[in-house]
């Protein structure tokens, strides 16, 4: 697929859905009420080897939700993980490609379900490989902090990330999805990974922000965008996994710094303890209140909305029917 035509795969979805495309909701959360137990450093990629049919599940009730793009399992599997847990590279890699195909089995069972009933229009959803920041698969909590110490530069990321995405990309996803960056460096990382893997499928590049004005690290979204800004590989720039309430400051933020399409997907608003591994109690918010806010977040110029952790089947429902044209779904 050359890179033009695979450029516009994105943008076609968005056009289709009518300017604003659809992304899944909290995975590991939709697993954790079907009963997995996955408080694990590999987090919902355990799954990926104890219950791979409880995965293409929750991706099929987020197609029923509504979903135009899936996001895969693999956000917090690492061949580190993999290798630490007694897996060989090639049982890792096995299950890395296993992430794309599970999403990629449950959205052609889907499509071809609803193309088989004449009463129904259906836009084929895409599916995003998920690709989790060196903080994720630390399990530490500094994916929310972006301190990962003088030890870590610019090849050390580079090396970290790059087989895992040669894998990922290997097993056929529609999109890239780079999630919950906390600073520059490891921007700069994914960008260069990019370029010198000459990646032909689009992508995006997602931070987290704790304060609701900059990256985790401190740093400023304009330093951060630099190197994305300058790149054609990267088609979309965004928010995930931050309270919902930063949204649309960041959405305005990002509009004044980027021309890239922009990407939201937040939290229910709970607060997360990463060095604990639990949900603090706070104030989030609800299916109606997530209702309200995409459209306003869409009007802001965000023109792919979806949910993350703590997020579920019925709020990307309820976004999904705010979103969409009747006619679409």
């Amino acid at each position: 697929m050359g890179f033009q035509k695979a450029t516009t795969l994105l943008e076609d979805l968005i056009k289709k859905t009518g300017g604003c495309a659809v992304i899944d909701g909290g995975f590991a959360t939709q697993l954790e009420r079907h009963g997995a137990a996955i408080n694990d450093p590999l987090w919902s990629a355990l799954c990926l080897i104890k219950d791979p049919d409880l995965i293409k599940r929750v991706h099929l009730e987020y197609l029923e939700a509504g979903a135009d793009i899936l996001v895969t399992s693999s956000y917090q599997a690492t061949l580190p993980g993999f290798l630490s847990r007694g897996l060989s590279t090639e049982e890792g890699e096995s299950l890395l490609k296993k992430s794309v195909t599970l999403a990629v089995e449950a959205r052609d069972k889907f499509c071809d379900a609803v193309e088989s009933d004449p009463e129904q229009s259906y836009n084929r959803a895409l599916v995003a490989a998920s690709i989790g920041s060196y903080g994720a698969y630390l399990a530490d909590g500094s994916e929310y902090s972006g301190c990962y110490g003088p030890d870590v530069n610019l090849k050390r990321l580079k090396d970290f990330h790059r087989r895992r995405l040669q894998v990922l990309v290997e097993a056929g996803p529609d999109l890239l999805a780079f999630e919950t960056i906390p600073n520059k460096l490891e921007a700069q990382a994914c960008v260069e990974l990019l370029e010198e893997e000459n990646i032909n499928i689009p992508s995006w590049i997602c931070f987290s922000s704790v304060d609701g004005e900059n990256a985790p690290s401190g740093e400023s979204f304009q330093q951060c965008l630099e190197a994305i800004n300058k790149s054609d590989r990267v088609n979309a720039v965004g928010i995930n996994c931050a309270p919902p309430h930063f949204i649309e400051g960041l959405i305005c933020k990002f509009k004044k710094t980027t021309e890239k399409l922009i990407v939201v997907y937040p939290n229910s608003g709970e607060v997360w303890d990463g060095r604990a591994k639990r949900w603090l109690p706070s104030t989030c918010f609800d299916d109606d209140k997530f209702e309200f806010f995409a459209t306003r977040w869409h009007d802001l110029g965000a023109s792919i909305i979806g949910g993350c952790c703590r997020t579920t089947p019925s709020t990307i429902r309820a976004i999904s029917k705010v979103l969409k044209d009747p006619k679409q779904f």
